[in-house]
């Protein structure tokens, strides 16, 4: 990166000592002039007779810098001013004018010019007023490159952390699903699903990418749940049903108490994602919008994957029956406008299955079991 900076350096010094100048003047005397003595000091110069003509050679030839007349027949001086900012940021402007008028100087100034000169000017002012010019210009894309140089250098930083955090929240969340038949494909899957209706209810990129990463904690409690439920393939008693649930609990509590926002989300969603929109889930009861919404999300995708996957206690359901399952919970079991979210983006979900299945599945209409275990 550095390597890369000093490369930056040289050329930009490179570009100064061979600056390419535009003179931009009604009058052939001044163009000739001005273009004489800046040739004469090593620059390479075009000249226009307007503000017109100024515009259709900058649009054929990179110029470094352009020494523009105030006052001159249609387009004026300031108004090119505006425009080579606006369009040629890069660009150094001095502004020459008759007119001696400190308004006017300091408006040019404003407007983003590198110098203003009076007529009847020498050519050592002229030339001083050029090499200042391009100094500045030099070290202002100096600065721009260095600046451009420090945010890759951030985003590529940040992007390593996030990796390194992604991958060891999938290596630990496999590691969990190794004591039930979840796998390290139904977890990204939630994570994915999560992300894709979070951006499109309109959350940020950034906390997209976060629920991409927190909703697979969702069960991370069930390492605290025995074995003898957790992988009890039939139907479980009221006991055993209380003891399952209580993986919400569990995980939120192994969560608890971080100071980082991916593992409060983290936090949040494990502790929320078996509430019920009408106020029947667990383990507090919460309704409607007293559920964070990141729980009201897992609780959809969820409830989708667990369907249409193989779990130890049944086989998967055909898609078309999980959903006929899921649309008896609209507004009931789920928030009615994240279900219609889910639904919406059914194209977008079944490309993250295809992308990241399960190796087997297959239908079953055991959805009394699936149901009571919930």
């Amino acid at each position: 990166m550095l390597s890369n900076t000093l490369d930056a350096i040289e050329e930009a010094v490179i570009a100064s000592m061979k600056a390419e100048i535009l003179v931009v003047d009604d009058e052939p005397f001044v163009r000739e002039i001005l273009s004489e003595w800046l040739t004469l000091s090593g620059y390479s110069c075009s000249v226009a007779d307007s503000g017109d003509s100024a515009m259709d050679v900058l649009k054929e030839r990179k110029f470094d810098l352009v020494i523009s007349d105030i006052t001159m027949p249609g387009m004026s001086g300031l108004h090119l001013l505006a425009l080579i900012r606006q369009s040629y940021p890069d660009v150094a402007v001095i502004m020459v004018t008759a007119v001696d008028d400190k308004a006017t100087a300091i408006h040019t100034l404003e407007l983003g010019a590198y110098g203003y000169v009076i007529k009847p000017f020498h050519e050592n002012e002229i030339l001083i007023n050029v090499a200042n010019a391009l100094e500045r210009r030099r070290l202002t894309l100096l600065s721009h490159e260095y600046e451009k140089s420090l945010e890759l250098q951030v985003r590529e930083r940040t992007q390593d952390v996030r990796d390194r955090e992604r991958e060891i929240i999938f290596r630990l969340i496999t590691a969990t699903g190794y004591r039930d038949d979840e796998t390290g494909e139904h977890v990204k899957r939630i994570g994915l699903f999560s992300a894709t209706i979070a951006g499109t209810l309109g959350w940020d990129a950034q906390a997209a990418d976060d629920i991409s990463l927190a909703a697979p904690m969702h069960d991370i409690g069930k390492i605290g749940v025995p074995d003898r439920i957790l992988l009890k393939p039939g139907k479980l008693d009221n006991d055993e049903i209380q003891i399952m649930r209580m993986h919400s609990e569990i995980g939120a509590g192994i969560l608890a108490g971080s100071d980082v926002p991916l593992i409060r989300l983290a936090q949040e969603i494990a502790l929320s994602h078996h509430e019920q929109w009408n106020g029947s889930g667990y383990p507090r009861g919460l309704a409607r919008e007293a559920i964070p919404e990141s729980g009201r999300i897992v609780a959809v995708v969820d409830v989708y994957d667990a369907l249409v996957y193989r779990r130890v206690y049944r086989p998967a359901f055909p898609e078309e029956k999980a959903l006929e399952i899921m649309v008896e919970g609209r507004g009931e079991h789920f928030e009615p406008r994240i279900f219609d979210c889910f639904m919406e983006l059914l194209p977008a979900i079944r490309r993250i299955r295809e992308r990241f299945k399960d190796n087997e599945e297959q239908g079953t209409n055991l959805l009394m079991s699936y149901l009571e275990r919930r």
